[in-house]
């Protein structure tokens, strides 16, 4: 073979292996191709090898991954006239690469715009507290316009994000402003209601301690009276005694007995520092039985003998006269009677009032 012919073969060699090599296309497992040969769709290429004729094909590739995009930063007037700065991320990604490649020029650009404009639209229509505490309705309603916007593009919008919204200077120290009116308030509102109830607590406290009081000085009241009762009692059982006694003892008093009781009774009456005069009654007959005593001047009576049984036919019997008079285990059983019965309706020792408790620990004591 002559070197020409040699060197058009392997010449041939080298320019076959360059068209073939030319039409190999790799499409990435995350990616699609647009197969376009002289102007025409001819399909869309799956990941994997593939060869079309070099120099008159054209193969586009397409991500089909979630894509992220950041809307800008823009100036946008609520519905109440706060200007506030918004701006907002969006993640998209495309379901119909036909369409994501025929319908629109750019639609990463064409879904940034359309985020842009949207967000403009829906913030303007709202208030600045409903922007400023729903964000998640405004995220949904902006996901469900842009998501019908872009369906025709072959895209589809999965979520769109507030990032963050920002309201001007002035408004953001009014809205400082009335946090801290706010907080005022509440912190008033809670010392209030701390003050009520401690108010209510002091009262019931009050009334509780009135109730103790009371019932304290019920149950010494009551006390005292029985005590002052069976004073009385006894008081009046030995009084009745002693005169029982003197009436029966004075039936058989000689009249020298008389006259000299009455004496003591008028150095009894005479004693002490004050002058006193002393006119007793029948004043003649005293003075008459006190010269016959002193100087024997006339015959005494005679005092007869007391018929006995007479005597105890008119005042009684002498066990009669005196009466029953209680022991002092019988006395103590009556007190501690009286005192179980008050103990049934009294508080606990430490509610008593003071003078109950000290009333009560004598009666226990004796």
């Amino acid at each position: 073979m002559d070197p020409f012919t040699l060197f058009l073969s392997i010449l041939m060699a080298i320019i076959i292996v360059l068209i073939i090599s030319k039409g190999i296309v790799v499409i990435k497992p995350w990616e699609v191709g647009i197969y376009v040969r002289l102007g025409k769709f001819v399909g869309i290429l799956r990941p994997g090898v593939h060869w079309v004729p070099p120099f008159i094909s054209v193969v586009d590739r397409l991500d089909l991954r979630t894509q992220v995009v950041d809307v800008p930063r823009q100036d946008v007037i609520t519905r109440d006239n706060s200007p506030v700065t918004v701006d907002a991320i969006v993640y998209f990604r495309v379901v119909d690469p036909k369409k994501a490649y025929f319908e629109v020029t750019d639609y990463r650009q064409a879904v940034i715009a359309l985020a842009q404009t949207t967000l403009r639209s829906v913030i303007g229509d709202m208030e600045l507290d409903e922007i400023l505490y729903n964000r998640a309705a405004i995220n949904s309603k902006l996901r469900q316009i842009l998501d019908e916007a872009t369906d025709k593009w072959g895209v589809r919008v999965e979520t769109v994000e507030i990032r963050e919204v920002e309201p001007s200077p002035t408004v953001k120290r009014a809205m400082e402003e009335q946090t801290s009116a706010e907080r005022m308030r509440r912190a008033a509102i809670l010392r209030a209601d701390g003050e009520k109830r401690a108010a209510i607590l002091r009262a019931e406290g009050e009334k509780t301690a009135q109730i103790l009081r009371a019932e304290g000085e019920r149950i010494s009241a009551i006390l005292r009276a029985e005590g002052e009762r069976l004073a009385t009692i006894l008081r009046a059982q030995g009084e009745a005694q002693r005169l029982r006694i003197l009436s029966l003892g004075a039936a058989s008093l000689h009249s020298h007995a008389l006259t000299a009781m009455s004496l003591g009774t008028l150095e009894k009456m005479a004693d002490g520092n004050a002058t006193k005069i002393i006119i007793p009654f029948e004043v003649s007959k005293i003075a008459e039985a006190i010269a016959a005593y002193l100087v024997k001047g006339y015959r005494e009576p005679q005092v007869r003998e007391p018929d006995i049984e007479k005597l105890i036919k008119l005042i009684g019997k002498p066990e009669e006269v005196l009466g029953t008079i209680p022991s002092y285990e019988e006395l103590s059983t009556e007190v501690k009677k009286a005192l179980e019965e008050a103990r049934k309706t009294k508080p606990k020792p430490a509610e008593l009032a003071k003078e109950a408790e000290e009333i009560l620990r004598e009666i226990e004591e004796t």
